[in-house]
């Protein structure tokens, strides 16, 4: 094998721990002149620590030795920054299942994490190689080596042998290397968002004299919003700009830039990133249009500036975006088209779509919510949604996260971050193409297999609060940052209109909550007694929370009422929301002072135009506070299970079927056996007196049954043949279904001991290529299908996943009792549930997976009729184990 056999999965790029980006590949034999660069400029300490002695150059011998490698047994990997080699790490295996590892990094680099970043890809690269130990040989003296590979999360034995540290641990990837590689990434997506909001200088490079151009707006927003860092304008034509002097290049800017806007025609782009990478520039936010949303020959200059500005160690924002803002009065900074800078406010906002920015901000003004922070992604080619969460979970200054989205590029990353920061803060997203799975052109992105209800699973799983539209997002927001999380679904209605009250009711009768209490007070109330009232409600402890519904008499204009409602909403522990004068957002009524500078304050007390939207949010919030309060529940026991001999029966069937295979009854069986779910004892048989053994054998009592796909779920049950009791009778059934069944001979009929009756329900996994494993549940038979009354989750699952899996579905009440039936063992279908999603979990190989016919019943599930297919995975979801920035699909990597 040579290096060109290399899977290309192992190509990537990745953020160093400042926040800066670098790229991950695997050796050639051509790198030899840059890795003897590479080599000169590593100290002779350096290369002490690596080699054990003073190599101050390298032979031939040595160079051939170190490029030319067979990436099976001997595996090297190099970090590279600007077209250089600036660290390498390799493994040799010295005997099955175990590899020495080594790293050398340039010195002007090391503390940047590249050390961590190096072994996770190694590791993955020899967990793919069937390496299942590494070791490493290390000086005493050598701290910030023996520190790399204890701080990987792994159990590290050592002992000393001659003066030497020998180190070894296996690569299995544990919940804590996982979390702490976790935890690894979110520091260094953070801090590359950190630089973007705080920048000290900003330089806008195509900034113009001309009135209405975007160079001339992006000045002016800047200086009007009053940047609190230097803001420097770029115009290789003109001597001032908006009162600035300008430069011909970034490069002559006198001082240091932190982030540069960019506002050039688009095919100038790529010789600004060459300027600022030579300028030190941290990040681009790239305003420019005529990248992928204009067809091929965009989408290709869009490929190649996101390359390039990664090579050089910059992110980037955009291309076709509208820009960022940061309210914060210590930085106020407008780096964006928008003339309107929103006030400050507790929301962080995150939105892929330039051409709607604008509306929105405007849409946040006009409703008095107010913003922390602010992204205009446009074609989100480089920063995402993600690295969004990873800066917004951390800052102080949000508290609610907003999310509109045109596209998702990496949902297994999105679900994974959003599940935390979900626990922290609340995140409202909507989410366009959400029924037609539309992308826009500027979004490169796979295609995802699994259904969309899967997707929307997804993010409720993660405790994500998804809305259809953007005013239901601003509605459900003002209630999250300004009121109280309720307790529970019981609701109290105070109003002084008996016809907004019932409307009010019916609304939330229709979206699950429960009104306890309603306070009719008549036309003519005062503010007294809706102070009485509201005081009544809020210290009942059968509420939970409170809609108050004021229309004002003629001629009055309700200040009293919104004082009462103000001072209530203030020193109330559950939230408030109201339908007060028809307003909308948060009236200057209705406002709290807030020292921290927001347009209003906790307590504020939020207003619809409309009870139904205000009980609408309400709900929507209900359900996020019970998600939060719900633990999630254990999740499946490894002891319970034998995930390894499972992974060596799959092994064992693709070195056998390489192209990949259906499993066969007897492999089904052991797979499953392995995650401790039992399958029916079954029989397959070709011909009449087989069926006939097979009757016997089993004691009779059968079922004679056709299980081919196209079979199995017919409706009218013509494929099946119960109670079966002796010989003539299974002639007789055999005969009858091959009369039935068009080409019996491809039918594959089985024999099965009659099971305990039951609910028929059916459990099914997918591998999809970008969204990863995928579980779902529902009512075995075609009512189901047509229906489509299925839920979905993503695994692993905890005990909360799997209840709510099997409760959720339309069908869900013939589980428990449907009209005066036996319950069922429910807490076994979670158990099987589980088992199954675990099962998921662990092998990717396993592309599909069915148990399409379960009998549950009152004493458990029973597994009937099941099928699974193996397949070769290209790229093992090597994401959840490594650190790697998504890269859209076709795309190429720089080298």
């Amino acid at each position: 094998m040579t290096a060109t056999d290399a899977p290309t999965h192992w190509e990537a790029d990745v953020l160093l721990r400042d926040g800066r980006t670098a790229h991950i590949r695997p050796i050639r034999a051509e790198d030899r002149d840059v890795f003897v660069e590479f080599y000169s400029r590593v100290s002779d300490q350096s290369k002490y620590y690596r080699f054990f002695s003073p190599m101050p150059r390298l032979s031939d011998r040595d160079v051939d030795r170190f490029t030319n490698v067979d990436n099976v047994n001997r595996v090297a990997l190099v970090l590279t920054l600007q077209g250089q080699i600036i660290a390498v790490g390799r493994y040799d295996v010295i005997k099955p299942g175990e590899a020495e590892v080594a790293f050398l990094v340039e010195d002007q680099h090391q503390g940047r994490g590249i050390g961590q970043l190096l072994l996770e890809h190694l590791a993955q690269a020899g967990r793919e190689r069937g390496v299942e130990r590494f070791v490493a040989e290390v000086l005493p003296d050598n701290s910030r080596m023996i520190q790399t590979f204890r701080d990987a999360g792994y159990r590290v034995a050592s002992e000393y042998d001659e003066g030497v540290l020998q180190l070894e641990f296996s690569i299995d990837p544990t919940d804590t290397a996982i979390g702490l590689m976790s935890a690894r990434e979110h520091k260094a997506e953070s801090a590359s968002i950190d630089k973007f909001f705080n920048p000290r200088s900003v330089a806008v490079i195509g900034a113009s004299r001309r009135q209405e151009t975007i160079g001339q707006a992006l000045v002016r927003n800047l200086i009007t919003g009053d940047f609190a860092g230097r803001v420097y304008a770029v115009n290789p034509t003109s001597h001032a700009v908006s009162g600035l002097p300008t430069y011909k290049s970034v490069v002559d800017i006198p001082d240091d830039v932190d982030v540069a806007i960019v506002a050039v025609p688009a095919e100038y782009v790529q010789d600004v990133v060459l300027d600022c990478a030579a300028k030190g520039v941290h990040g681009l936010i790239v305003v420019s249009a005529g990248f992928a949303e204009t067809g091929e020959e965009g989408r290709v200059r869009q490929r190649k500036l996101v390359g390039l500005s990664r090579s050089y160690g910059l992110r980037l924002i955009g291309p076709n975006c509208l820009g960022i803002i940061n309210t914060d009065a210590k930085v106020s900074l407008n780096a964006s088209l928008s003339p309107l800078m929103p006030a400050r406010g507790r929301a962080g906002f995150f939105c892929q779509s330039g051409a709607l920015g604008t509306a929105i901000l405007e849409k946040v003004y006009n409703r008095g919510l107010g913003l922390s922070t602010f992204v205009s992604a446009g074609n989100r080619a480089d920063v995402s949604g993600n690295d969004l969460l990873q800066y917004w979970e951390e800052d102080d200054s949000t508290e609610v996260v907003l999310l509109y989205l045109e596209s998702i590029g990496n949902p297994r990353k999105f679900s994974r971050i959003a599940r935390r920061v979900s626990l922290r803060k609340p995140i409202i997203a909507v989410r366009s193409g959400r029924t037609t799975q539309g992308v826009p052109m500027g979004h490169a992105v796979r295609k995802i297999a699994a259904p969309p209800a899967a997707v929307d699973a997804m993010f409720r799983q993660a405790g994500v609060i998804q809305v259809d539209t953007l005013d239901e997002m601003f509605d459900v927001a003002q209630l999250l940052a300004h009121q109280p999380l309720p307790r529970g679904r019981r609701v109290a209605i105070v109003g002084n209109s008996d016809a907004l009250g019932l409307l009010a009711a019916d609304a939330a009768a229709g979206v699950g909550l429960v009104v306890n209490k309603s306070i009719a007070l008549g036309a003519e109330a005062s503010a007294e007694d809706f102070e009485d009232a509201l005081d009544a409600a809020i210290d009942d402890p059968e509420t939970d929370s409170v809609v108050a519904v004021y229309v004002p008499p003629i001629n009055v204009s309700g200040e009293d009422v919104a004082n009462v409602l103000a001072a209530v909403g203030e020193q109330s522990d559950k939230p408030l929301v109201s339908s007060f004068l028809g307003a909308e957002g948060v009236p200057e009524l209705l406002r709290v002072p807030d020292v921290a500078g927001s347009t209003a304050g906790r307590g504020s007390v939020p207003s619809y135009p409309g009870v139904e939207a205000a009980v609408r949010a309400l709900a929507r919030v209900v359900e996020y506070a019970v998600w939060l309060r719900t633990p999630d529940g254990e999740p499946v026991d490894p002891s319970a299970v034998d995930s390894a001999g499972a992974k060596r029966l799959v092994t064992r069937i693709l070195t056998d079927h390489p192209e990949g295979t259906d499993l066969d009854l007897e492999s089904l069986t052991e797979l499953l056996a392995a995650y401790d779910v039992e399958l029916w004892q079954t029989r397959e048989v070709a011909g009449r007196d087989e069926a006939v053994a097979a009757g016997e054998a089993l004691g009779w009592d059968v079922v004679l049954k056709a299980t081919a796909e196209h079979l199995r779920e017919r409706p009218d049950q013509a494929h099946v043949w119960r109670n079966i009791d002796d010989a003539e009778e299974m002639a007789h059934a055999w005969d009858t279904l091959c009369t039935l069944i068009t080409e019996p001979e491809r039918a594959g009929f089985v024999v099965q001991k009659n099971a305990r009756p039951g609910v028929p329900v059916a459990i099914r996994t997918i591998e999809d290529p970008l969204f990863g494993p995928v579980v779902s549940f529902g009512i075995a038979g075609p009512l189901t299908e047509l229906l489509a009354d299925r839920s979905y989750r993503i695994p692993p699952l905890g005990a909360r996943d799997a209840a709510s899996m099997v409760r959720e579905i339309k069908s869900a009440p013939m589980l428990f009792g449907y009209r005066g039936s036996e319950a069922v063992d429910v807490g076994d279908v979670e158990r099987l549930i589980q088992r199954i999603a675990q099962l998921q979990n662990d092998l990717p190989q396993v592309s599909a997976l069915e148990l399409s016919l379960v009998l549950a019943g009152a004493d458990g599930a029973t597994v009937l009729t099941a099928s699974a297919r193996v397949d070769p995975v290209v790229d093992p979801r090597s994401d959840w184990f490594v650190r790697r920035l998504s890269q859209p699909a076709g795309d190429t990597l720089p080298s």
